[in-house]
C-alpha cells in the first residue's frame, strides 16, 4: 500500500485488522506498543493526527515493518 493523505483511512483500517487478528484489545495494543489506549483508537480512526513516529511504533509493537522506497542516492562526499 502506498501511503498518501488520502489513504491514511486505509491505513488505519488495517492497523485495526491486525491488532484484532492477533487478539488483542485496545488496551492490550496499548501496553505492547508502549502508548495510551487513546492513541490506539486515534490511529484507528484519524490517523492523520498521529505523529509518523508514534505510527512507525505501533506498527513495530504489532510486528509489523514500514518501508519507505524510492530514495535518491546521497551525493557523493
Amino acid at each position: 500500500m502506498k501511503i498518501k493523505a488520502e489513504t491514511l483511512s486505509s491505513l488505519a483500517d488495517r492497523f485495526k485488522h491486525e491488532r484484532k487478528l492477533q487478539g488483542l484489545s485496545r488496551e492490550q495494543a496499548a501496553a505492547v506498543c508502549n502508548v495510551s489506549p487513546s492513541f490506539i483508537r486515534d490511529a484507528e480512526t484519524h490517523p492523520g493526527r498521529c505523529t509518523l513516529e508514534r505510527l512507525v511504533q505501533f506498527a513495530g509493537g504489532l510486528g509489523l515493518d514500514l518501508t519507505l522506497t524510492g530514495w535518491q542516492e546521497p551525493p557523493q562526499k
